[in-house]
Order: C-alpha cells, then sequence, then structure tokens
C-alpha cells in the first residue's frame, strides 16, 4: 500500500490504479486465512509458517515485483538520480531476491526495502524540484535586472538626444522585422531563429549607448560636421562596446554580453570594408550588427534632425538598395526592399 501510495505521487498514477485492485484480494485472503493458521500462525516459538503459506509468498511475490517495476521506471523517468539511489535499488533487488530464493527469507522485508527506495527517491525529486524552482526565480530576476539596465542605458541617451531617443525606439521594431523577415524568406536560416531575434530586439537599444563620450556641442550642432568633429562622433562605436561590456559583465552570460557589444561596436562597419572603426567587411561583421546597419541609417534617412529634413521613404530604399554590396549586406538587403512596406507602416 505504500508503494501504491509513492508510485502514484510519483507520477505513476495508472500502474498504482491497478496496484490498487491487488490489495482488495490481498487483504481478504488475510483477513480470512489469518486466524485459521493457514497462512502463519504465532505459537511459543514465535512466528511459523503455515500450511498455504504458499499463497502469501505469491502475494508477496507480485508486491515486490510491481515494486521493482516502479523503481525501474521511475529511475527512467527521472534521469537525474544521484549515485546513492543507484547502489540502493541495486541492493535491495539483489538483496533481497538472492536470500528469498535461496533462504526463505520472509519476503515482507524485501517490500519494505524497496518501499524505502521509492520513499528516497521520492524525497530525492522534491529537492531537484525545489532546487529547480529556486533556478528559475534567480533567472527570473536576473532576466528583470538585464532589462532595467537596457532601459536605463537607453534613457540615458534619450534624456541627452530626444531624437535619438525615438531613434532607439523606432530601430528596436526595424531589427526585428527585418530579422522576421529574413528568416520567412529563409536567409541566414543558420544563425536567425526566435532566440536570436529575442535578443536582437531586446539589446538593439544599446547600439548607440557609446554617444555619452560625445560632447553636446558635437552631438547636437546644426549643420555639417568638420572632420575633426566626425572623428569624434565615430568614437561612439568602439566606445559603446566598452561601455556595454563592463556594464554587463558579471550580470550577464558571455553570448548576451558579446551580442550586445557586437551591436554597439560593429553596426558602422560597412560591407566593402571601410566602415568605422576595425574596417570589418563581408561576413566578419556579426549579422546582428549587419542587421542594425541597414535599420540605423533607414531610420536616420526618414527622420529630420537637427542637421537634416527626413525625405520620403521610397527615397530611402533606393538609397539603401544602392547601397547593397557596399554599405550593406547585399542578401539583406534584398529580404528589406521585398519588405518594404511593412517598414513604411
Amino acid at each position: 500500500m505504500l508503494a501504491v501510495l509513492f508510485s502514484g505521487a510519483l507520477g505513476l498514477h495508472s500502474l498504482a490504479k491497478k496496484a490498487c485492485l491487488f490489495i482488495i484480494p490481498s487483504l481478504l485472503t488475510e483477513i480470512c486465512c489469518a486466524p485459521s493458521g493457514l497462512i502463519f500462525y504465532f505459537d511459543n516459538n514465535g512466528y511459523s509458517r503455515g500450511e498455504f503459506f504458499v499463497i502469501y509468498e505469491l502475494m508477496y511475490l507480485i508486491s515486490m515485483i510491481y515494486l521493482a517495476v516502479s523503481l525501474i521506471i521511475v529511475g527512467r523517468r527521472f534521469r537525474n538520480r544521484d549515485l546513492l539511489t543507484i547502489i540502493m535499488v541495486v541492493v535491495v533487488l539483489l538483496g533481497g531476491i538472492i536470500p528469498m530464493t535461496f533462504y526463505k527469507i520472509n519476503v515482507t522485508y524485501v517490500s519494505i526495502g524497496i518501499s524505502a527506495c521509492l520513499c528516497y527517491i521520492y524525497y530525492n525529486d522534491l529537492i531537484q524540484q525545489d532546487t529547480k524552482e529556486q533556478l528559475v526565480a534567480n533567472q527570473i530576476k536576473l532576466s528583470y535586472m538585464q532589462a532595467h539596465i537596457i532601459s536605463g542605458l537607453s534613457n540615458l541617451i534619450e534624456n541627452r538626444d530626444t531624437e535619438t531617443g525615438e531613434h532607439v525606439a523606432r530601430t528596436g521594431r526595424y531589427v526585428k522585422t527585418l530579422a522576421e523577415d529574413a528568416a520567412k524568406d529563409g536567409v541566414y536560416t543558420d544563425i536567425i531563429d526566435e532566440h536570436f531575434i529575442e535578443l536582437l530586439y531586446s539589446l538593439a537599444p544599446l547600439h548607440d549607448v557609446g554617444k555619452i563620450v560625445v560632447s553636446d556641442r558635437i552631438l547636437k550642432k546644426q549643420g555639417k560636421l568638420t572632420p575633426e568633429e566626425f572623428e569624434e562622433i565615430k568614437k561612439h562605436a568602439s566606445a559603446g562596446g566598452q561601455v556595454v561590456r563592463q556594464i554587463l559583465e558579471g550580470i550577464t552570460d558571455e553570448e548576451y554580453n558579446a551580442f550586445a557589444s557586437d551591436i554597439a561596436m560593429y553596426h558602422h562597419e560597412k560591407w566593402n570594408g571601410s566602415g568605422y572603426h576595425e574596417q570589418l567587411s563581408g561576413k566578419d561583421i556579426p549579422l546582428a550588427a549587419r542587421i542594425m546597419a541597414i535599420a540605423d541609417v533607414y531610420d536616420a534617412l526618414t527622420s529630420e534632425r537637427c542637421y537634416k529634413k527626413a525625405i520620403p521613404p521610397e527615397e530611402a530604399f533606393r538609397i539603401i538598395q544602392e547601397g547593397a554590396g557596399t554599405h550593406f549586406d547585399p542578401e539583406l538587403v534584398e529580404v528589406f526592399m521585398r519588405h518594404r512596406n511593412e517598414f513604411i507602416l
């Protein structure tokens, strides 16, 4: 009965229900036969086996088989069993079957031993479930922390330059749309999956975080930048990668940290190697940064800035298409052009 209860608690409901049917005839047999001494009796010598003790042995043998099957099923279902559990199962099975077979030891003790194993497995699984729940809770807290850090950095940019803040929000939507469209079109599907898109969308707001090192005089200048001022602006790419790594180090895993750093550091690289700050070219530029580059330029072209007027979307599409293979990844530009209406909307 104890084994049936624990089997049910461990999720073996079908097996437990079948075993319950065996409990009733077993209990009735004991009630009917025990007083007559046919199965067992007590005398001055203590406990003795009756003439039909074989009935008792048969019932306990069936019970033990049931328990052994339960242990095997539970062991396969819960793979994270420790070594002690495995040793307990082996010892109880061997230590019970051999004495019962060759020395006629009462199988009751074997059943109790196997039930103890089930109890231990159940207890062990409860501990694992508690540990798992704690890990999930910690992961949720970490995710919230990451989101707040990204939000804080994005707000820092927006507070310095309202236009850049709105730019951050729009480009986040653009990169997600472009990545989803690329996946639908079968482009870079070896890299782009749901996890990639989720990281890209959540980390895109950090692409311009390096602008915190650029002075307001240059950042908000109304008019064309001088070559010296443009060199200062270019520093925001490398600075952004460093800022992201320093802030996220120890808080996020390396994949998350590297992904954020790649976006901030390489979104101004160009397909032909003429970009900044490392003059990477082609597919040496991280895919996330190549997607970010298209979204960044499209929004810059179609938005009004302190130094220029916005241009119509169709004109921006023409400029980006002309930049395919020189400024931008040509495959991504094809995706962008096929789904241009989504970006207009």
